[in-house]
């Protein structure tokens, strides 16, 4: 693929995910902005998109195994793949960040004031990404795997109990924008998770577990806003018409 300033960011992840680093690096979001194209993106980050290119294009040259085994799953098997790596990330870091942020408050909040605010901001985010994963893995995932075993098939589904399949995964997508622009203020805050000079040894384990924190919410969201979502809608896209059109009110009885 030809990168230019009007391909979209999306897309250049797609084909190498260690571009990501790069418009990371330039202060470009490429999971929630991914939309964007290259020319929009450098405008508002205040950097020119010819040099930015030659960048990606000397990084996407090479291949990455990783985005090459995310590109060959299904939607079905990208849902799986998101709940095992993803989700159970997410639940098995919250607790220690919890408790670790809870320390280091109690030691070092008198000299480091901010460290409650953050507490206070990641505290916040476990919640709602708690719940968010439930929807995704009670509800949404397992209806796209339903609506991508029923095309293999080539068989009849039934229609979501959640209504349309568009509107859900519109509501996922406002959830992301809602922790991606939570976990921009924690980098704010924490000076992208600078270490200071006292930092004891718990303090610098909990900064470094942040930001590698964030980084897997990333490379999450990415993977379901730019490749899942996009994918499941190509899945079925009579299904999920089919899916808007019943959930108007004024039509279900027509």
């Amino acid at each position: 693929m030809k990168i230019t300033p009007d391909t979209q960011i999306r897309n250049v992840v797609k084909l190498n995910f260690k571009t990501a680093q790069l418009f990371h690096a330039n202060n470009i979001d490429y999971c929630c902005g991914g939309s964007k194209t290259i020319s929009e993106a450098c405008h508002d980050a205040g950097i020119q998109p010819e040099k930015l290119i030659v960048q990606l294009e000397k990084v996407a040259e090479n291949g990455d195994p990783d985005t090459e085994y995310i590109n060959s799953l299904s939607p079905d098997e990208l849902c799986d793949y998101i709940v095992k790596r993803h989700h159970s990330y997410v639940k098995n870091s919250i607790p220690f960040l919890k408790d670790s942020l809870e320390k280091i408050c109690n030691v070092h909040g008198t000299n480091h004031p901010e460290l409650f605010e953050i507490k206070k901001l990641f505290n916040e985010s476990a919640g709602e990404l708690i719940m968010h994963m439930q929807k995704e893995e009670i509800m949404l995932f397992p209806y796209i795997q339903k609506m991508v075993k029923a095309k293999k098939d080539d068989s009849p589904i039934s229609r979501s109990v959640f209504g349309s399949v568009t509107n859900r995964i519109r509501m996922m997508v406002s959830e992301h924008e809602a922790e991606g622009s939570r976990f921009d203020k924690i980098a704010e805050i924490s000076k992208n998770y600078n270490i200071p000079g006292d930092a004891c040894t718990t303090y610098k384990a909990t900064f470094k577990k942040l930001n590698e924190f964030e980084n897997d919410l990333h490379r999450h969201i990415h993977l379901e806003n730019n490749i899942l979502f996009p994918n499941a809608k190509l899945a079925w896209p009579d299904q999920i018409m089919y899916l808007e059109f019943t959930d108007k009110p004024e039509l279900k009885n027509r």
